[in-house]
C-alpha cells in the first residue's frame, strides 16, 4: 500500500516534470528519460528526508536535466546540419500551462532554439519563473544559490531573449488560412507570391540530422527563401520516396504555432512551423528528422486531424 501511495504522489507530478524537462532540454525523448531517472530516484528516497515530495521531485529532476544539457549541448555540435528543439502537437501534456502569453511564448520553436544560447542555470530559472511561476525564493533552493542571484540570472536571461516583434495568436480556424496560404504561395512557382507573406529579415532553419540533406546554416531574407523554396518544392516527384511517397498536407499548431504536417503511409514524414508576427512570417522551421518527429507522431496517431489541405504538387 506504500509504494501505491508513493507511486501515486510520482503520478501526480509527472505532466509538470515533463514539461519543465521539455522546455529545459528541448526533447521530448530526452525530457521523458529524465523523468523516468526521476521517479527511479524517488523510489530509492529515503521518505524521512523528504518533507515536500514536490519540491523534492522537481529539484532531482531540474538537476538532471541540467546535467543533460551539458551533454546534450556536446552532442549537438556534432549533429549533422542545423538543429532545432523536437516539435509538439497542440494539446500535448508535455507542452505544460498555456494559460497566460508568457507560457505559451516560452515553449514556441524560435523560444526554445533562443534558449541554446542561455547558460544551464539561465534556462532553468527563466523556465521555473516564466512558465511555471515558481517564486524567485524556490527556484534559488531548487538551483542551491541566493534568492538575489536567481533575480540576477532571471533579468540576464530576459534580456538574452528578448522578443522584437509582436507574435500573433492563433486557433485551429487561424492556423489552417495561414497554412494554406503559406502552402498555396511556396508551390504556386511564383517568389513575389511568398516574398508577400515573409517579413524581410525572415530567416529559414531545417532540421534532417543525417536523415535529410537540409540547409547548413540559416537562410536570412525573403528572396533568398522565396527562391530556395520554389527550388526545393517543384519538381518535387522523386524528392517524395525519401518519405515514403507523395506526402498528405494538413494544417495544425505546433508548440502554439502554424504549421503544415506532411503525412505519408500513415505517419509524419515533415512538419514545417511558421512563426508569424504582425509584420509577416518571420520564421520557417522545417522538421524532417524522424528521430524527432516520432513523439508528435504518436500523439497524431490517436487525435482526430481536420480535412487535409487541397494537394497542390
Amino acid at each position: 500500500m506504500l509504494r501505491t501511495r508513493e507511486a501515486d504522489v510520482f503520478e501526480g507530478s509527472r505532466s509538470r516534470l515533463e514539461a519543465i524537462a521539455y522546455r529545459l532540454l528541448g526533447s521530448a525523448g530526452d525530457a521523458e528519460d529524465a523523468v523516468q531517472e526521476t521517479y527511479l530516484r524517488w523510489q530509492a528516497a529515503d521518505r524521512e528526508y523528504v518533507q515536500t515530495p514536490e519540491a523534492w521531485l522537481t529539484k532531482v529532476l531540474t538537476n538532471l536535466c541540467l546535467n543533460q544539457l551539458t551533454s546534450a549541448r556536446a552532442r549537438r555540435e556534432t549533429y549533422v546540419g542545423q538543429w532545432l528543439p523536437e516539435p509538439l502537437l497542440a494539446g500535448d501534456p508535455m507542452l505544460g500551462p498555456a494559460d497566460t502569453v508568457e507560457q505559451r511564448e516560452s515553449v514556441s520553436i524560435a523560444m526554445l532554439t533562443l534558449m541554446e544560447r542561455l547558460t544551464a542555470n539561465e534556462r532553468a530559472v527563466y523556465v521555473l519563473r516564466e512558465a511555471f511561476g515558481y517564486p524567485h525564493h524556490e527556484i534559488a533552493d531548487l538551483l542551491d544559490i541566493t534568492e538575489s542571484h536567481c533575480q540576477q540570472v532571471y533579468r540576464r536571461a530576459k534580456q538574452h531573449l528578448a522578443v522584437e516583434r509582436a507574435r500573433i495568436e492563433v486557433d485551429e480556424t487561424s492556423a489552417r488560412r495561414i497554412v494554406a496560404e503559406f502552402l498555396a504561395a511556396a508551390v504556386s512557382g511564383r517568389t513575389d507570391e511568398l516574398v508577400r507573406l515573409l517579413t524581410d529579415d525572415a530567416a529559414i532553419i531545417g532540421d534532417g540530422g543525417a536523415y535529410f540533406p537540409t540547409l547548413n546554416r540559416p537562410l536570412v531574407g525573403a528572396e533568398r527563401i522565396a527562391l530556395f523554396v520554389r527550388l526545393a518544392i517543384k519538381p518535387a516527384g522523386a524528392k517524395w520516396d525519401l518519405l515514403g511517397g507523395k506526402p498528405t498536407p494538413f494544417a495544425a499548431i505546433v508548440n502554439g504555432r502554424p504549421a503544415l504536417v506532411l503525412v505519408a503511409a500513415d505517419r509524419i514524414v515533415g512538419m514545417v512551423v511558421l512563426e508569424v508576427t504582425a509584420d509577416g512570417i518571420a520564421a520557417v522551421h522545417g522538421h524532417v528528422n524522424p528521430d524527432k518527429l516520432a513523439h508528435a507522431d504518436r500523439r497524431w496517431a490517436t487525435c482526430t486531424p481536420g480535412a487535409p489541405l487541397p494537394e497542390l504538387w
